[in-house]
């Protein structure tokens, strides 16, 4: 997927897992969250199936905050928040 993030204040740091399993886009996500400074917003590709459930739990668990997800043909992309 080749979309910007949209006009906000706040540009996502992107994380391309494609190609990877379960629990390996989680795992990769979280230590990259590390980097995204608090209220900052983290973009992930990912290629499995199971992400999109993957990561709703990871946010539940974390207080990360789900915004959204998106798909063009097998490639996910999820927006994350970090917590302030």
């Amino acid at each position: 997927m080749n979309k910007e993030a949209c006009g906000g204040a706040t540009q996502a740091v992107e994380l391309d897992t494609t190609g990877l399993k379960c629990p390996l886009p989680v795992l990769k996500a979280r230590k990259k969250l590390r980097e995204v400074p608090p209220g900052g917003q983290l973009k992930v590709l990912a290629t499995d199936p199971g992400a999109i459930k993957d990561f709703e739990a990871f946010c539940e668990a974390t207080g990360t905050r789900y915004l959204s997800w998106d798909q063009a043909g097998e490639v996910y992309t999820i927006l994350l928040e970090r917590p302030a």
